[in-house]
């Protein structure tokens, strides 16, 4: 048998952690089939090999979570639980028994988190109809967006996929550019794109886009409209003024979800203009049908000179207010 001593760093961190009545160990304690006893500061796992490693990976991920929010619920628990044990939730891209252009069925595809932080942007997609989601680069966030999007379309949840990006170098003024709505937009929604790639066949986007299943909008072209029964994703959210996602949210019609994505460290508005994505973290903190997700480092899935690279801007960039951190 093999055992495992964490120390918690303060009674607070405890309290949160346990849970009320510890009901939050004995979710751990009955999940791993393992002994998780709680002692003081300290946390004792007794089992077997590969059950004190899930125990001590499960604490991990919660006291980051902890650390992140202040808080804790007992589906956050169950949400880590359910990723460590069985690898999470997967979602079903690239519908099945769909034909691309006509020909054979295209395969089914599965995507699956692959991080714990991944894992709980899975599930509060999954449970609120409005998700926004904060995170550096590399951490999947518009990937999972649209294979969440893409998922719902497949099971009939939703009718149509929505994408909206803001075009801020541009300001919003794309009538320069040549081509019809969507080949002006095209350059700032190649993420969009690329994930959509990565799920369905070319000729199957193709085909979604003719048929208007899925709808390429810029941000300034959302106003006045109202979306039901439509999965809409807007990406590089921290690029939005107040009134712009004010707008976008209010877009919002039955039977639909939203789902906000953005890294709040990567502003490219002008100064004295403040971020819609980070005001709006703020204004819904405590509406509870309303999910915030915070992804991290922790999170990253690129290569992992990724995690490097943006670690060496942090210690080595200009000192700015956490809010307004530019490229």
């Amino acid at each position: 048998m093999s055992e495992a001593t964490i120390t918690i760093d303060s009674r607070d961190e405890a309290v949160v952690l346990f849970g009320h009545r510890d009901q939050n160990l004995r979710e751990i304690r009955n999940a791993l089939g393992a002994q998780v006893v709680a002692r003081g500061d300290t946390i004792t796992i007794k089992g077997s090999d590969e059950q004190v490693d899930q125990g001590q990976r499960v604490l991990q991920q919660l006291r980051g979570l902890v650390a992140r929010q202040g808080s804790l619920s007992l589906e956050d628990v169950r949400t880590i639980l359910e990723l460590v044990l069985h690898g999470g939730d997967r979602l079903q891209a690239g519908p099945a028994g769909d034909t691309a252009g006509g020909g054979e069925a295209a395969p089914s595809r599965f995507i699956r988190p692959r991080t714990d932080g991944q894992a709980r942007y899975v599930r509060a997609m999954r449970d609120h109809d409005m998700t926004l989601c904060v995170g550096p680069a590399g951490t999947g966030k518009t990937w999972l967006a649209v294979g969440m999007a893409v998922s719902l379309l497949r099971q009939g949840a939703v009718k149509k996929i929505v994408l909206v990006r803001p075009a801020v170098e541009a300001g919003e003024r794309l009538g320069f550019l040549p081509g019809d709505i969507v080949a002006k937009v095209n350059p700032y929604l190649r993420p969009l794109f690329d994930a959509l790639h990565d799920m369905m066949d070319y000729e199957q986007v193709k085909r979604y886009m003719d048929n208007d299943i899925i709808e390429i909008v810029p941000l300034a072209f959302m106003r006045g409209r109202t979306l039901s029964n439509a999965a809409i994703i807007l990406d590089e959210g921290q690029n939005t003024t107040i009134s712009q996602m004010k707008m976008f949210l209010t877009r919002m019609g039955q039977g639909s979800k939203i789902i906000v994505t953005g890294d709040v460290t990567q502003v490219d508005l002008p100064r004295d203009v403040r971020s819609g994505l980070i005001d709006a973290l703020h204004r819904f903190k405590d509406i509870e049908r309303i999910a915030l997700v915070y992804l991290d480092e922790n999170d990253i899935v690129r290569h992992p000179l990724v995690s490097a690279v943006l670690k060496a801007y942090e210690e080595g960039g200009e000192k700015r207010s956490p809010d307004r951190k530019r490229r």
